[in-house]
């Protein structure tokens, strides 16, 4: 069978511009082309792609994806097992904490000093006080929380509005680099990553590239995180993640 590139980016839920900058750097090259000269991917490089997405989702960098493939004394199977150990050893208490950090932020003090007025203007239908008794149960104890609450409860409706207004100016500019085709890896989208990171440590938080990453993957495992980013561009919980996992990665 011979795919398009369309095609393919479709069933691997990657962008046309990805495919097209994994062909320039030589990690997934189209087996054939039409004589006018359009990419023509087969069922091998389909399974090459799997498993570049697959490495790709550990964290592995490009370049030593492309390593890992194109040398035949390569041992896969060492580099997946070392992977392996690094993310088993925090991954059960980042996927707990980062669930509770992100509570935090919609703990109760998150409306202190707001009239019902004030509190319709700022979070509209959303109600910060959802998840605040399941937060404050679980994680009330937690240096992240503490910190978060104690932010947020010296916020009034102008510190609000004007959270509001910034992260809506940077999911907007996401969103537009997105619309643009531009990876999730490439150096516009990390620098947009590193900006939400910088969001979250400014309001919320001092957010660790550790747990940046561990909130990149709740974005795409919590049906309530995916939601939100969901509801600004489709398919953005799934890019942001990839583009937080390349900036930490890049940084460190």
């Amino acid at each position: 069978m011979a795919y398009t590139v369309g095609q393919v980016a479709r069933a691997a839920r990657v962008t046309v511009r990805t495919l097209h900058h994994y062909d320039e750097i030589g990690l997934l090259s189209p087996s054939g082309r039409t004589p006018a000269g359009y990419r023509r991917y087969s069922d091998a490089d389909l399974e090459r792609l799997q498993l570049i997405r697959a490495y790709r989702e550990l964290g592995f960098p490009l370049e030593e994806i492309a390593a890992i493939l194109d040398d035949p004394q390569a041992d896969p199977v060492a580099h997946l097992r070392r992977q392996h150990e690094l993310l088993t050893g925090r991954i059960g208490k980042l996927r707990e904490m980062v669930a509770a950090i992100e509570l935090a932020m919609e703990a109760r003090r998150m409306n202190i000093g707001l009239t019902p007025e004030e509190r319709f203007e700022v979070f509209g239908d959303f109600d910060p006080d959802a998840h605040a008794e399941e937060a404050e149960r679980r994680w009330g104890g937690t240096e992240a929380y503490r910190q978060s609450a104690e932010r947020v409860g010296r916020y009034g409706k102008d510190d609000w509005l004007r959270n509001r207004a910034e992260n809506e100016d940077w999911g907007r500019r996401l969103a537009e680099l997105m619309a643009s085709g531009a990876p999730a890896d490439s150096p516009e989208a990390m620098a947009l990553a590193e900006e939400h990171r910088q969001l979250i440590s400014q309001w919320f938080y001092d957010c660790s590239y550790e747990i940046h990453t561990g909130l990149a993957d709740m974005y795409v495992a919590d049906p309530r995180f995916t939601a939100y980013y969901e509801r600004i561009r489709p398919g953005m919980a799934a890019y942001l993640n990839e583009a937080i996992h390349a900036n930490a990665i890049t940084r460190a």
